[in-house]
């Protein structure tokens, strides 16, 4: 049976005041689940006592996600869930095109016997996903292979700013996981790019990136979506 002494220490590291990084880290993961819309207002005293934190750390978070383009804070009128609009987002897709180009053939490059199973075991499952129509689970498969690739690619700076570019981009993947036809089409890509990288060929695994990511692009653009996300 824990002590009053244990169980004391307990809540006090429970009650501990968050960071401004812990609550930097908190408050991007709920943005990205979509637990704050585009365009929402993020009231300091809501997130002081959601977070545990206080005023000072909140506006240091809040700060640190308005340099990722997360989050749009106007003088006078606080902070806001940043929107971004369809042409933004085409944009901001050719650039993850190039870098995640580069990605993909250091990942060519330096993966392992151990990491290609990896990815083959990812590529089943997102043909068994496809095929049994469970598109959510396919779309948390797409999100673990990219970042697998990442991790196999091994370059920091491609990832911190392919991460900050997939941040501003949640709503509008949401929205293109919902296309009708999307995995179908996307599935063999991912195929095409698994191969590529598990047989160490660099120039077919880039090639194969960006046409994967080039039809992103065009999706984007083939949905009836007009206006700010």
């Amino acid at each position: 049976m824990a002590s009053e002494h244990d169980t004391d220490r307990r809540a006090a590291r429970v009650s501990a005041p968050t960071t401004a990084a812990q609550a930097r880290d908190t408050l991007r993961d709920a943005i990205l689940r979509g637990e704050y819309l585009p365009g929402e207002r993020l009231v300091e005293a809501q997130l002081c006592e959601r977070l545990q934190a206080s005023r000072f750390n909140v506006r240091a978070a809040l700060q640190d996600l308005s340099a990722e383009g997360l989050v749009e804070v106007q003088r006078n009128r606080g902070a806001q869930v940043r929107k971004v609009s369809m042409a933004e987002a085409v944009e901001i897709t050719e650039v993850r095109m190039v870098v995640e180009g580069l990605i993909a053939a250091r990942a060519a490059e330096r993966v392992s016997p151990e990491q290609a199973t990896e990815l083959d075991e990812i590529g089943v499952l997102m043909r068994r996903a496809v095929e049994a129509g469970e598109y959510r689970r396919y779309s948390d498969l797409n999100v673990r292979l990219h970042a697998l690739i990442r991790v196999i690619a091994g370059h920091q700076t491609a990832d911190r700013i392919v991460e900050t570019l997939r941040g501003q981009l949640v709503r509008h993947q949401y929205m293109l996981s919902l296309l009708p036809g999307r995995p179908q089409t996307s599935l063999p890509q991912h195929e095409r790019i698994i191969a590529a990288i598990r047989d160490h060929d660099g120039k077919t695994a880039e090639a194969a990136m960006r046409d994967h990511i080039a039809s992103v692009i065009e999706a984007l653009r083939s949905m009836d979506y007009l206006g700010p996300a």
